[in-house]
């Protein structure tokens, strides 16, 4: 294909690792392959295991290049946990030539993201919102318009150095470069949401293993972000807890017959079967799981219900919820979020992709996908994205090399 290149995402994730390769041009992506692997070094999106995460990156990267038939050397990698924050801010400049040019743009993000950062935090994403030239507010962009004043208002994502490290040494340990670092949320959200829904307003809600991203986008630009501490581990360890079985057999159960509410088992009388340690076996009634299930569920959304209130969502995001992740598989999970929420809730799978897509179009690879549309979209697009990894990226990557020459 002219023009196109070997691009490959990978989502370290609180209980799964995926990588996926796609071929990548101006008109657009085909998967070429993917690979995911059991994740059991990390906890609420932090590395808490090096080996156990490097193994995993291994193995599904492995898998990815048996699929694609292609050589990984550098992967996109997404980021996320508790310690990610955002906030707001602003730079103003004087326009050179009296007609806003990229360096004037480029001055005034310069200018924006010019406020102190702890130490122990670095800049992740500078992300413009609007652009007001000579107090005309909302210009989305001001390139080649005519004015003396510049201002751009961004949205500024830190995070903390320690998690990044890790996250690099695990990819560097297990062969590999990384080519660029990127917000998870904002991942999901490249891969699921319409332009619409960023135009009009919504709220990407994406519940993963360990954490639950929440991001709001109005007017076609990112407005806020924030992490829960919550996702489906806690599912399964209620499950794992309430009826004395295993972690990996609560898994299994919760993805094969889970529902988020009691209501929708219809017969009360259907059972399944549950394997406890040493091969035993007993029935249960399908709906036990569910009423487990159900009040963990309930307090997930009332928190995610916070957080929407918290960023000005009910009144910003006209378009609703969008529900990804693998929580979002849940039977019932769409019905109660509506309820619970108060608002219309749609199920965001990956769109626009060729390739492998009756496997991808699924809310567990949103991520995934997203982290390669996230640099097509970069490469094309140099104002409106985000900055992306500051210097200390670069500093990560050479003290990581040291450590492990």
């Amino acid at each position: 294909m002219m023009g196109s290149q070997i691009v490959a995402g990978l989502d370290i994730g609180t209980t799964k690792v995926c990588a996926i390769a796609a071929e990548v041009n101006g008109k657009g992506m085909r998967i070429l392959g993917m690979g995911s692997a059991s994740s059991t070094g990390l906890r609420k999106g932090l590395i808490i295991n090096i080996d156990a995460t490097v193994d995993a990156i291994k193995k599904a990267v492995k898998e990815c290049e048996t699929y694609s038939g292609t050589k990984i050397r550098s992967v996109i990698a997404g980021v996320s946990g508790s310690h990610i924050e955002g906030f707001n801010s602003a730079g103003l400049v004087g326009v050179r030539k009296k007609e806003v040019s990229f360096a004037d743009v480029d001055h005034a993000i310069d200018s924006a993201k010019t406020v102190h950062i702890p130490l122990d935090r670095e800049i992740l994403h500078v992300i413009p919102t609007e652009f007001v030239l000579d107090e005309h507010e909302g210009i989305a962009d001001p390139i080649g318009m005519s004015g003396v004043r510049l201002e751009a208002r961004v949205h500024i994502i830190t995070g903390a150095v320690s998690p990044i490290h890790n996250l690099v040494k695990c990819c560097e340990k297990s062969g590999l470069g990384v080519a660029d670092i990127v917000l998870e949320p904002l991942a999901s959200a490249r891969a699921t949401l319409t332009q619409e829904e960023k135009e009009f307003g919504a709220v990407l809600v994406d519940i993963g293993g360990g954490t639950t991203d929440i991001a709001l986008f109005k007017d076609g630009f990112l407005r806020h972000v924030s992490v829960l501490g919550i996702g489906g581990a806690h599912l399964t360890n209620d499950i794992a807890i309430g009826l004395r079985i295993s972690m990996y057999e609560a898994e299994r159960l919760k993805k094969n017959f889970g529902a988020a509410v009691t209501g929708i088992i219809t017969d009360d009388a259907e059972e399944i079967q549950i394997k406890h340690t040493g091969d035993k076996e007993r029935s249960i009634p399908k709906k036990y799981l569910a009423e487990i299930l159900q009040p963990r569920c309930e307090e997930m959304l009332t928190m995610i219900k916070e957080a929407v209130k918290e960023c000005y969502g009910y009144e910003l995001a006209t378009c609703g919820i969008v529900l990804t992740g693998g929580c979002a598989l849940l039977d019932g999970m769409d019905k109660m979020a509506e309820a619970v929420l108060g608002l219309p809730v749609r199920i965001g799978v990956p769109s626009n992709v060729t390739g492998l897509n009756a496997r991808m179009a699924n809310p567990m690879y949103a991520t995934g996908v997203g982290l390669i549309a996230f640099n097509k979209t970069s490469m094309s697009n140099r104002i409106f994205l985000p900055d992306v990894v500051s210097g200390v990226f670069v500093m990560m990557k050479d003290w990581v090399k040291g450590v492990l020459q």
